[in-house]
């Protein structure tokens, strides 16, 4: 797949977007998150069953494919490293 993104924001925006939608989240909570925003483990909303659905809805709105090999625990850990990640993808 080819990524269409360009711009930063529009990741940022997209991706708390995804965490609004999958996870059930209010947008004024998402709006607060900053890199150091715990994730995984201490959002009840964001358990092990939340994780697939959350990387296919980022793989279907940014347009990228996120390998099985390329989900590691760390990089769900917090909002910076999912925003690092996914930027990542979405900007190659």
């Amino acid at each position: 797949m080819t990524a269409q993104w360009t711009d930063d924001q529009d990741v940022d925006a997209t991706l708390r977007a995804v965490l609004i939608d999958v996870l059930g989240l209010a947008p004024t909570q998402v709006a607060g998150f900053d890199d150091a925003t715990a994730l995984f483990g201490a959002l009840p909303e964001f358990d092990s069953m939340a994780v697939a659905g959350l990387l296919s809805e980022l793989e279907e709105r940014l347009g990228i494919l996120i390998e099985d090999d390329e989900v590691e625990a760390e990089m769900l850990e917090s909002y910076g490293r999912l925003r690092t990640f996914v930027r990542a993808k979405a900007l190659q």
